[in-house]
């Protein structure tokens, strides 16, 4: 198999083999320590768990969770193309089944000992990192989880602002709107209002530890790399690397102070998570190649991150 077909087939597999990890942590983080706790996050997941806790379990998560994302993803089609969208309907369907099979499928003594055993503090710090994490895997891996996150990255594309952020803003309304609604545990008991707003506050520090999770793992999945690359074949690599990987090129001039002999260096930035792949294919090319590889703080420009200006009223009249 030539190496560029191998490089896309290795980039689907890794695509989808995160996306499968992240749903598991997500609905983990849920089905093990959140609803054994009756504890409300934030999403259309929260609102789905608090529409379960309402009615009495019939109303299971993954039936509304299901439903409320379907209309978004259609919004979200016209608005992020349909690559995100056919990893989404995946990710969707996935985490529908996953928040209703794992409910029955978890024997409840795990649940017993792990969530409620350990008080809902610690069962609120352990799905916040489950659910933080598993939003960020699925997002690395070009897709969501649906509901709010959609709405984020719509408005991450367009405004820049953090995804963590926006996801934020909006669960505190949701969650903060259990409080209008009766919530029942699964024994049956009403749960008094008093413990709601305890609830409330549990789910206010869910989401700030799951909106601060994700955006830590989002920005460790976009640090970029620098190479320098030395070779007597740099315009077959510069030709590779531009024709083939996708990525700029600079070639730069220079001169070797022991051999005192001209020579040429080519630079590359490129993703982190992308710099396994350029190496094999430098090295299939020139073997003997002298690599240099140095991690940067910030890459500003085309196929990187965009410097977003925030333009005030005196710019504006300047202007």
């Amino acid at each position: 198999m030539p190496l560029k077909e191998e490089k896309s087939v290795l980039r689907h597999i890794r695509d989808y083999a995160l996306l499968i990890l992240g749903l598991l942590l997500y609905v983990l983080g849920w089905t093990v320590f959140l609803v054994p706790n009756n504890l409300v996050g934030g999403g259309v997941t929260g609102v789905a768990s608090i529409i379960q806790y309402a009615t009495h379990g019939a109303i299971k998560i993954g039936y509304t969770y299901f439903t409320v994302n379907t209309l978004l993803l259609i919004f979200a089609l016209f608005t992020l193309g349909k690559g995100f969208g056919g990893k989404t309907v995946v990710a969707i369907l996935l985490a529908s089944l996953g928040l209703n099979l794992f409910q029955t499928w978890i024997p409840a003594e795990i649940c017993q000992t792990l969530a409620v055993d350990n008080g809902k503090l610690m069962s609120v710090i352990m799905g916040g990192i489950l659910v933080g994490v598993g939003i960020g895997l699925t997002m690395s891996a070009g897709g969501s989880t649906g509901g709010t996150d959609i709405i984020a990255l719509i408005v991450n594309k367009y405004k820049g602002i953090s995804p963590g952020r926006m996801i934020l803003g909006m669960d505190v309304v949701i969650i903060c709107s259990s409080l209008l609604v009766p919530s029942y545990t699964a024994d049956g008991a009403l749960v008094p209002f008093t413990e709601k707003i305890v609830t409330v506050v549990y789910g206010l520090i869910l989401i700030t530890i799951c909106s601060t999770v994700l955006d830590m793992y989002l920005a460790g999945s976009k640090q970029s790399v620098q190479l320098f690359i030395l070779s007597h074949k740099y315009e077959e690599i510069a030709d590779a690397i531009a024709k083939d990987l996708h990525r700029g090129v600079t070639v730069l001039d220079g001169q070797g102070w022991y051999s005192k002999q001209s020579t040429h260096v080519l630079m590359v930035l490129t993703r982190k998570t992308d710099l396994n792949i350029m190496l094999r294919y430098i090295k299939s090319i020139d073997p003997d190649a002298f690599l240099s590889v140095s991690t940067v703080t910030g890459v500003y420009g085309r196929g990187f991150e965009s410097i977003r200006l925030k333009h005030t009223s005196k710019d504006l009249k300047k202007a």
